[in-house]
């Protein structure tokens, strides 16, 4: 799903807005004869809700091509516009075992050139039609869709037949996509939430298909032979689903898919059963370890049922009154009552297998245990009793009276058909959709929560730190620990200690490094670091350029046989803000203060005076010593680390996760790719594997920003 940013123009226009609404406001505070007409005959509650009116959903026309592809014809003459899909049993499900990710990679690189046409042709044709191409997949299905006006809809057949039957995934592009995903996925695994999600799927599938999730691994080992593979077992006509809205008839719409796909043949290849989901035998929590994270994220839930399910409509009732919205319980207890969380949620996910129904909770560390405690509460509440007539009908107006909003374009019509062909939803479930919902009584809600939410059978999956987590958790269930890769932790792991530093002192050697700094990946400014020997010391120093954002100079001087901080002095500013740290390292204490920037606009003043332990290093440090680490893959180190902005000792962890060759303006390197995690934010660096060894590459998890080395 693509994001929208906010730019100049939409910040001129919310400055409109609230200009308007402060004039308004203060014309009435200096206006007391200015009265509003009803302000003293507010109504005490909402009106009920007025009889339910049929949806006008239009009629559609299913028929089945020669090729065994089905086209369902949906005419909507309202708009010139045209919106077609096409949908091919090729989700992730699909992926092959070590090969996780390939149906994304699959979908990204179907637009990228053909036997006839480039990307760039491509893209050039479909854009100066005025409309769009676009390719994704889900758990299911592989899509790929074009809108564009119905004068051009003979372009958005001809493209798709095109980038379905004759693309050729170029080496190029394939290298493009990988590096793409890897990226997306180093940010998704810097994020709790995501890390919560990819546990969970884990636990409640098991070895079925639904559980698996691309990995570094995985994405590393798709090749290109892969990808044509893939797409020439599974991108085949028979099976698949071509959904035409808009502004076309019958007869055109199979005149063009006459032209796009004819003489198009195949079946997608047939695939062994897959295992069917584990049976949990009682509740438990698995605890994810996340050093220093200061928020717990919390994930409940279990399997549920086939999408033809008859019960859907009525535990689609229960879940919009548990956690469906701002008006829910879970949103209104945890949130507006005790306010320990932004929001909290839950929800019901229909795949063409066995869905599922999760709950969801973000919030302080303190709070998480107290919010998990009131999660379940709700959920007995929802199984035991009736729900109140006035909850479930707010619940029903809201999922009824919304409907609508999600059929209102052609591209919205073809996605609704599309998802209820795709599932093999009875040929009247759009158009009853509604009454089914509407219909649903306190009973029926009560007995489908009693059996979707299997109180004594839940997965519960918590992301945190585990360490401050783990007792407080253990008296709600009993807890098994993993690390964020999945390794199983025992209880006295959640201590660790670190261990002495064992450095190679021929990486301390007089040197000057030069460094780019990419903002979403262009050049916003630059870093240049330099270590030199002096009669009784070593003196690292750094500058710092980030555009009109940062300017930062840092000297760090160190013990030349042990490597020890000795002072630290750093001067700059960040958002115009002052950015300071003046530190001394000696007998066993640091002593200083360091400014450090505030999003409030007003800067924090930290005063130091601690104690150390030995082996402890400053953060401002860690260029120098990381490569001088004895690096192998596979290996992880931990160290302590003062971290001069908040005046506190952090636990780093450096994990070695492989070699990689990388390219930088210096040069194509093969390189240890490090992970950082520990102190304010994930870091990924990587430094040459070959000695001497230089710092090629700095990447902050979750930050549009690279600093790469240039010489």
């Amino acid at each position: 799903m693509k994001r929208r940013t906010v730019g100049p123009s939409d910040r001129r226009t919310v400055r409109r807005v609230v200009g308007l609404w402060v004039w308004v406001v203060a014309f009435l505070s200096v206006s007391p004869t200015v009265r509003l007409s009803a302000q003293d005959s507010f109504p005490s509650r909402p009106p009920r809700p007025a009889p339910l009116r049929p949806a006008r959903f239009p009629a559609f026309q299913d028929l089945l091509l020669p090729s065994g592809l089905r086209m369902v014809v949906i005419e909507n003459h309202e708009q010139p516009v045209v919106s077609v899909t096409l949908s091919f049993r090729a989700g992730d499900i699909y992926d092959p075992d070590g090969k996780e990710g390939l149906a994304g990679l699959t979908a990204e690189l179907v637009t990228k050139g053909t036997a006839t046409r480039t990307a760039e042709q491509i893209a050039a044709q479909i854009e100066g039609a005025g409309g769009s191409l676009s390719a994704a997949s889900d758990a299911d299905v592989l899509t790929v869709s074009a809108d564009v006006l119905s004068d051009r809809a003979d372009l958005a057949f001809e493209l798709l037949g095109d980038v379905t039957r004759h693309a050729t995934f170029p080496a190029d592009e394939v290298e493009l996509a990988r590096t793409r995903a890897l990226s997306g996925l180093q940010l998704e695994l810097s994020q709790p939430g995501s890390v919560a999600s990819r546990f969970f799927a884990r636990e409640i599938y098991g070895r079925n298909p639904y559980g698996r999730r691309p990995t570094s691994e995985s994405l590393r080992s798709v090749t290109r032979e892969d990808v044509v593979t893939f797409a020439g077992r599974r991108l085949r006509p028979a099976g698949a689903l071509l959904v035409v809205a808009g502004d076309l008839t019958l007869d055109q719409a199979q005149t063009f898919a006459r032209t796009a796909f004819g003489g198009w043949t195949g079946a997608p290849a047939t695939v062994a059963l897959p295992p069917a989901p584990p049976t949990k035998t009682g509740t438990d929590i698995l605890l994810v370890n996340r050093p220093g994270s200061v928020q717990a994220n919390i994930v409940i839930g279990n399997t549920t049922f086939p999408p033809t399910d008859a019960g859907y409509y009525a535990a689609r009732v229960a879940s919009q009154v548990l956690g469906g919205g701002p008006d829910s319980r879970l949103f209104l207890i945890l949130r507006e009552q005790k306010s320990w969380t932004y929001g909290a949620y839950a929800g019901l996910q229909r795949n063409r297998g066995v869905g599922f129904w999760l709950g969801t909770f973000e919030g302080r560390t303190e709070v998480a245990d107290s919010a998990l405690a009131e999660m379940l509460h709700q959920i007995d509440r929802i199984r035991t009793e009736a729900i109140p007539d006035s909850e479930l009908r707010n619940a029903q107006s809201f999922l009824v009276g919304s409907f609508p909003l999600t059929i209102e374009t052609p591209q919205q019509i073809a996605q609704v058909v599309t998802q209820a062909k795709l599932l093999g939803l009875p040929a009247d479930y759009l158009q009853l959709y509604r009454e089914r919902l509407a219909a649903v009584t306190p009973l029926s809600a009560r007995a489908a929560a009693q059996r979707i939410y299997r109180r004594n059978a839940l997965t519960i999956v918590v992301v945190g730190d585990a360490e401050k987590l783990y007792d407080r958790l253990a008296a709600i269930a009993p807890v098994r620990l993993a690390d964020v890769d999945g390794k199983s932790l025992r209880p006295e792991d959640l201590h660790p200690k670190a261990g002495p530093l064992i450095l190679d002192a021929s990486q301390f050697f007089t040197r000057s490094d030069s460094f780019q700094a990419l903002v979403q990946g262009n050049v916003m400014g630059s870093q240049v670091t330099s270590l030199r020997r002096t009669a009784d010391s070593l003196v690292f120093a750094e500058h710092t350029v980030l555009g009109p954002f940062l300017q930062q100079r840092t000297t760090v001087v160190l013990d030349p046989a042990t490597f020890a901080p000795l002072q630290v002095e750093q001067t700059g500013t960040a958002g115009m803000q002052p950015a300071e740290v003046h530190l001394t390292y000696a007998n066993g204490r640091v002593k200083g203060r360091a400014v450090t920037p505030q999003r409030e606009g007003t800067p924090k003043t930290v005063l130091v005076d601690t104690t150390v332990a030995p082996g402890t290093i400053d953060d401002n440090q860690l260029h120098v010593i990381l490569p001088a680490l004895p690096l192998a893959d596979g290996k992880t180190f931990t160290m302590n680390v003062f971290s001069s902005g908040e005046g506190v000792t952090k636990l780093l962890t450096v994990k070695v996760a492989g070699v990689e060759n990388i390219t930088v303006p210096a040069g194509t390197f093969p390189a240890y790719r490090l992970e950082l995690s520990g102190l304010q934010l994930p870091v990924v660096m990587h430094v040459t594997r070959d000695l001497p060894r230089r710092l090629l590459r700095i990447e902050p998890v979750g930050a549009p920003l690279v600093f790469e080395l240039v010489k």
